[in-house]
């Protein structure tokens, strides 16, 4: 009883305050909606909802090397490898730092090429141009923001974590009202609020390492370019999971935008602000279990291991039935805050339920695939991840509206997580069979 007790005081430690995390992120990025929906009109909800994948493209390349440096480091720790971890976290903070200077590059500089890549029509091109460009120049402290709350987590505390980022979350909400509302500065406002804060929130992470409060801290190290490839490979699952946002969104918006028109792209971009939020919650729990599983693998914890997943499985699905049948009740209302016309409202109210059905599944695969590579099977989690953010997502919504109708893009979120989540759950157990702790020692 005592060591059941342990082990929900550990799930409820790390996943509730990641949870809280991730929701409190994508909350501000509602809230980025709201007041440009009001503050700018509905074409600025557009015009956000076409620049967006650019930023989530960045977060991905983030990830390879956040998520890679993460699970050495868990692995490491289950062991008492507290060189080995510190070795880790610094070549992973290193190429976060380079990769967020190269997003920062290619977004001021080249911000009209990035704009035409991103899909944009000439109706949002000028605010798609600003909202890219003024994000672009904070991504560097946004991507170091992103790298350390990750390894403070890693580090034992979470709370701070969250802490941070409900700060970093109500200064961006006072810069969204400040720069689009007093000082009228539209897309670019939003854009360099949530910057300015996310800026706030990597100081005050970056307490945790200056105080040295826990085994992580900074210092010289010889590189090493075994430990990048093989911090890579662990952190590829992730970004190439981090591809399936953006890539849906750019293709979906090509499909509504060729057929359905731009009051269906208005509609699809608040359906966006809502998934997003969804989806924070599934992230939340995964990012959540993933030292839990790194430890409980670096530690030969077979049942530990086990019952984390299956409670995560278990929270994941609970939370995405939640949202879904709140979203039946308020969701009307919440569209509303974004100031839509009479039109664009009732096609968003007809859509989001036929695209939200999406999220029972997303949860359980999020999850999946968190526990894949964060025990080393790297190459089960890249399989599922490259077919549910390159090849079946893509047929999915470029084939489906066309034999069935354009109508039906709304339900093409649900079939391809539905497709991938029967495959996921094959692997995992194929995995399982051949033994739940076989993999290359970090």
């Amino acid at each position: 009883m005592t060591h059941k007790k342990e082990r929900v005081k550990q799930f409820i430690k790390y996943v509730l305050p990641s949870t809280l995390s991730m929701l409190s992120i994508f909350f501000f990025t509602i809230i980025d909606g709201i007041f440009v929906g009001r503050g700018v009109g509905t074409d600025g909800l557009g015009a956000v909802n076409i620049a967006f994948p650019y930023v989530m493209f960045f977060t991905a390349f983030v990830m390879l090397a956040d998520i890679g440096g993460l699970t050495i480091t868990a692995i490491r720790k289950g062991r008492g490898d507290e060189d080995g971890m510190n070795v880790a976290f610094m070549h992973s903070i290193t190429a976060v730092l380079i990769i967020s200077a190269l997003f920062s590059f290619f977004g001021t500089f080249f911000v009209e090429s990035m704009a035409r890549l991103m899909g944009s029509n000439d109706t949002f091109f000028d605010m798609v141009c600003d909202y890219i460009f003024w994000y672009a120049v904070f991504m560097i402290p946004c991507g170091l923001c992103i790298g350390f709350n990750g390894f403070c987590r890693n580090d034992g505390d979470p709370v701070l974590v969250s802490v941070g980022t409900i700060i970093s979350t109500t200064l961006n909400i006072f810069g969204d009202w400040l720069f689009v509302f007093p000082l009228h500065m539209g897309l670019k406002g939003a854009a360099i609020a949530t910057g300015l804060s996310q800026t706030v929130g990597l100081l005050i992470v970056l307490t945790h390492f200056i105080r040295k409060k826990g085994t992580l801290r900074f210092e010289r190290f010889k590189v090493d370019w075994e430990l990048y490839k093989k911090m890579f490979v662990r952190g590829l699952p992730e970004c190439i999971a981090q591809f399936n946002p953006p890539l849906c969104v750019v293709l979906t918006n090509i499909v509504i935008l060729s057929t359905l028109g731009d009051t269906a792209e208005n509609a699809f971009s608040v359906i966006g602000y809502v998934a997003a939020f969804s989806v924070a919650a599934f992230a939340g729990v995964a990012e959540g279990l993933q030292p839990l599983f790194g430890n409980c693998y670096g530690a030969g914890n077979e049942e530990d291991l086990t019952w984390y997943r299956k409670t995560g499985l278990i929270v994941g699905f609970t939370g995405a039935v939640l949202i879904y049948v709140l979203l039946l009740f308020v969701g009307r209302p919440i569209c509303a805050l974004y100031g839509l016309d009479e039109v664009t409202m009732e096609v968003t109210m007809k859509a989001m339920p036929q695209y939200s059905t999406g999220f029972f599944i997303q949860a359980l695969t999020v999850i999946m695939s968190s526990y894949l590579y964060s025990t080393t099977r790297s190459k089960e989690a890249i399989a599922v991840n490259v077919l549910r953010s390159f090849i079946i997502n893509t047929l999915v919504i470029l084939l489906m509206p066309k034999i069935l109708g354009p109508e039906t893009v709304w339900f093409t979120f649900p079939v391809y997580e539905f497709i991938i989540m029967i495959i996921a759950y094959v692997v995992m157990k194929e995995a399982d069979n051949r033994g739940i702790l076989l993999g290359d020692k970090e």
